[in-house]
């Protein structure tokens, strides 16, 4: 059965195992969320929860989102996620899923949006080396050749400066090594993507094992 859980990431630090060794962590608050809604092959044509984190207050709500939280009868979130899984038998609505659906040892895949950079130019962007920078060259950082003259247009996919970052990105098979259940405290070994605060998204690894 997949499992899957909404955190914010707290921020990194570093623990120390039985044998004295730094291991560096990334400490999520993970859940505890709530199941909202059940999506079924017969109705939805596909089977999935839709799981609600961090509560919100009924004034910050528009309209159409306290007539759903009426509609569903649970109490207002601020971050509402749909994760799919095998079979929705395994859950009720208004179930919560807290950090103990994992323990130390597991494999996650944890999904975030990346720091945003900026606008950067190709060296940082791409990872291209500099130019010559030296007997006369006057191209130190520039994005290379736009490619022949003949079509007389840059082809889709050349790489060039643009925006940086700021992306969905998944980071696979990090290891769980510490849980905190009353704390809903996940410490999972290495980086995730994003700045402190942000939500992400871990879910048992599809590559553990």
């Amino acid at each position: 059965m997949e499992k899957g859980i909404l955190a914010k990431k707290i921020g990194m630090t570093r623990i120390f195992d039985e044998e004295g060794r730094s291991i560096p962590v990334t400490v999520l608050e993970a859940g505890p969320c709530t199941v909202l809604v059940k999506k079924t092959v017969e109705k939805d044509g596909y089977q999935a929860i839709q799981v609600g984190f961090k509560p919100a207050k009924k004034n910050r709500l528009n309209k159409p989102a306290a007539g759903y939280f009426a509609q569903v009868e649970v109490a207002p979130l601020k971050h509402i996620r749909e994760l799919r899984v095998h079979n929705t038998d395994h859950y009720a609505v208004g179930q919560e899923i807290k950090a103990d659906i994992f323990k130390a040892g597991d494999y996650v895949d944890v999904t975030g949006i990346s720091r945003g950079k900026g606008f950067a130019g190709n060296i940082k962007r791409h990872g291209q080396a500099l130019g010559p920078r030296t007997h006369g060259s006057r191209y130190h950082r520039g994005p290379g050749s736009m490619g022949a003259v003949g079509p007389s247009r840059v082809f889709k996919g050349k790489k060039l400066p643009g925006r940086m970052g700021g992306d969905k990105v998944t980071v696979q098979k990090l290891k769980v090594v510490k849980v905190d259940a009353g704390k809903n405290l996940l410490l999972v070994k290495g980086a995730v993507p994003g700045p402190r605060n942000v939500l992400v998204l871990v879910k048992n690894s599809v590559k553990a094992g």
